[in-house]
């Protein structure tokens, strides 16, 4: 991935803070029929020792489980908030007019090694967890227990999770952080007064890093 200096963000806590919001990640690797691409929710975890693990599900029903050897390589793409930039928006355009259309993005890539793994028993601890952390924002929280046993046993003879171990963590946050102070904070205005959700307006409009 190109990266420009001024968006390569390489600072470990942002990029998990980062996939923590933005679960969904686009698992791509190469199969014995080409480039394939899925999307699934994953949950990143780092244990005890540093080593950072990438984990998900997929149905049984995708060959994909199948078609890759243990510790394939493999790319996960996950991405935020994203917004065209008119430059209209920019206060140089009535100065000077030397400003372009851009596009603005977050987007954080996963390279590592993945390993399928059949066993019922660690796919409900897995089904477990990822359950809690979607449903903790939730005021009546959901929890695998509440559907009964022998339809969750159903549910879960259907998945294959995996385990990606993650070898480097990429990210690209083009978000203005080039341009000055002024131009951001009028970019950012001008997205407000769309309705676009402040919480993604300070994705597609970032401070440049200290």
């Amino acid at each position: 991935m190109y990266i420009p200096e001024a968006f390569r963000e390489d600072r470990p806590e942002v990029l998990q803070a980062f996939i923590a919001r933005h679960p969904l990640g686009a698992l791509i690797c190469t199969t014995p029929d080409g480039l394939t691409a899925n999307h699934i929710p994953m949950m990143l975890t780092i244990e005890a020792g540093g080593r950072s693990l990438l984990r998900g599900h997929v149905a049984r029903a995708n060959d994909v489980w199948k078609s890759l050897a243990p510790d394939s390589p493999v790319l996960v793409i996950f991405g935020g908030a994203d917004h065209y930039i008119t430059p209209s928006w920019y206060p140089a355009k009535k100065e000077h007019g030397k400003v372009v259309p851009t596009w603005n993005y977050s987007v954080v890539h996963v390279h590592g090694t993945v390993r399928f793994t059949d066993v019922k028993s660690q796919s409900l601890g897995y089904v477990a967890e990822l359950t809690n952390r979607q449903e903790g924002p939730q005021s009546e929280a959901w929890k695998v227990a509440d559907a009964p046993a022998r339809y969750i046993d159903t549910m879960l003879s259907a998945i294959v999770t995996f385990e990606i171990a993650v070898a480097r963590l990429v990210g690209k946050f083009k978000a203005n952080q080039h341009r000055s102070a002024d131009e951001r904070q009028a970019v950012a205005a001008a997205l407000e007064s769309e309705g676009y959700p402040g919480a993604d307006i300070r994705e597609v409009i970032r401070e440049p890093k200290a």
